[in-house]
């Protein structure tokens, strides 16, 4: 059993920045990826960026240059940090991680809201 618990997220104005963090536990004994998707309102949950075991990361084009997704390994835990927030990015953001036995699991969602 895997248990993935999202924290921070809140309201900040548009132009300020956050920092999520994603913790992984339980019956772990490696993991392949981790990372963030969000679903706004009325739309599908989308890729928000992920990063591999091995550093490798990858980003939605709407937030490069604006978040920055890092992995503490020896803590299962995976961090965003997103600058420059914009009333489009208000989400709920969940934290998504997959195993190297193929499992996948998902955490409860944290809200971000942008708004002035």
């Amino acid at each position: 059993q895997v248990q993935v618990v999202e924290y921070g997220g809140g309201l900040v104005q548009p132009g300020g920045s956050l920092s999520l963090s994603c913790a992984a536990s339980g019956t772990i004994f490696s993991i392949y990826a981790m990372g963030w998707f969000r679903q706004a309102p009325g739309k599908q949950r989308e890729l928000v960026a992920v990063v591999t075991n091995i550093g490798g990361s990858t980003y939605a084009d709407f937030v490069k240059g604006r978040f920055t997704i890092s992995r503490d390994n020896a803590k299962n835990t995976v961090y965003l940090q997103m600058n420059n927030l914009k009333p489009e990015d208000t989400a709920v953001y969940y934290c998504r991680v997959v195993t190297s036995s193929h499992g996948a699991y998902w955490g409860q969602g944290t809200q971000v809201t942008v708004s002035s």
